[in-house]
């Protein structure tokens, strides 16, 4: 007898994005395709806003959208974002076997999911980091629009080192199939001018690889965005801005924005 599947079922559809399918599928792609597709090489890894949809979902396009022409080639993704609404020391991982969003079941690397908690002293289970975490469930619908089948291995990263995120980075490394997401806003609910200020320091920060310089209140998935950075700088890669906006933008409001970017990360 085959086993039951656990899944963890979507938890922010209908707030942060459209409940509905169809719905979420035309507004996903319509981010995607409202600007066309700069040829930009294979990104090894993007970072990209996990705001609701209609505040930052123009600005994830923008790095979502240079992955669609290697749409059969990526077949992993490590996706890590930051701990919201439940304390986690080091990294969390699932223990179900999918992720549900409206478009549909993602399946887990369960296999190399058992071998990391076994392997690594930084990373535990934990599916109450994964139950209400909207920082990586803004990604799913992204994901499932331009990949054409993938398994996932996502993180919830709280309280961690540096160097113990990028250890665990560099050992699912991989080749091109294998993509790495962080998801991170930037500066929270200040004015716009301010924002705009705040954002262009953290932006300068991320492109130079001073990951340790980004401050607390630079960007919410810093923890992780560090581990990348100082990974991709002992590495010698390349960074690629291409969006850096805010709510402001987005949503017309200018009296407590939020900081959204977009980059990606090549091997030279």
């Amino acid at each position: 007898m085959s086993k039951i599947k656990q899944i963890r079922p979507s938890a922010v559809s209908g707030m942060f994005y459209p409940g509905d399918p169809d719905t979420l599928e035309d507004q996903i792609s319509g981010f995607i395709h409202e600007k066309p597709n700069k040829t930009t090489g294979l990104p090894k890894a993007i970072i990209v806003p996990h705001a609701g949809t209609v505040y930052s979902g123009s600005i994830a396009a923008a790095a979502y959208r240079t992955l669609l022409q290697y749409r059969h080639l990526i077949r992993k993704v490590i996706l890590l974002g930051p701990a919201h609404r439940v304390y986690v020391h080091g990294l969390a991982l699932p223990t179900v076997d999918q992720f549900q969003t409206p478009l549909g079941e993602i399946n887990l690397d369960t296999k190399t999911i058992q071998n990391l908690v076994s392997d690594f002293p930084q990373i535990s289970f934990s599916d109450q980091a994964h139950a209400e975490e909207h920082s990586l469930e803004v990604q799913l619908p992204f994901l499932q629009e331009v990949l054409a089948s993938f398994r996932l291995i996502p993180f919830v990263v709280g309280e961690a080192r540096q160097q113990e995120v990028a250890d665990v980075i560099e050992h699912l490394w991989g080749g091109d199939e294998c993509l790495i997401v962080i998801s991170t806003d930037l500066s929270h609910f200040h004015s716009y001018d301010k924002a705009v200020r705040l954002d262009t320091i953290a932006a300068r920060q991320i492109e130079s690889f001073q990951g340790e310089q980004l401050g607390d209140h630079s960007a919410c998935g810093r923890i992780p965005l560090r581990g990348l950075l100082h990974l991709a700088q002992q590495k010698g890669m390349s960074i690629k801005r291409f969006d850096l906006r805010n709510s402001g933008d987005t949503s017309g409001r200018k009296d407590q924005v939020v900081g959204y970017g977009a980059w990606g990360l090549f091997e030279s």
